[in-house]
């Protein structure tokens, strides 16, 4: 799957939400769809087309137990989300480096203030 497409399919705030409820393990979609009725807003019939787009994107699987339909997360699209994401990692990494080297600068500076109060 192209990365592009994955992201497509991300890009809508229901689809993210079911994959949230679905990181969990596997759910029916009898409990998916009853929380994202009840979240969104939206039919049961518009949570069944967001499971269907995600059931043939990759993102989830689906198995039939009895009259129950189980859907579960599909990790391989989500590893090619990460491996795209990794080429950008290093930006927000860098910052947040800098970020903590400040606060540790942060924490001696004060500590040295409060010594030299104390004497």
């Amino acid at each position: 799957m192209a990365s592009v497409h994955a992201f497509d399919v991300l890009g809508d705030p229901v689809r993210r939400r079911i994959l949230e409820l679905l990181a969990a393990g596997e759910q029916p979609s009898g409990a998916v769809s009853e929380v994202i009725r009840e979240e969104f807003g939206i039919s049961q019939p518009a949570v069944s087309q967001h499971l269907r787009v995600l059931r043939e994107s990759g993102f989830a699987v689906v198995r039939a137990e009895g009259t129950r339909r189980l859907y579960a997360v599909q990790a391989e699209p989500l590893r090619e989300v990460d491996a795209w994401l990794d080429r950008f990692r290093g930006f927000w990494e860098q910052r947040l480096d800098a970020l903590g080297t400040e606060l540790a600068r942060g924490r001696r500076e004060r500590r040295e203030q409060e010594r030299g109060e104390a004497r």
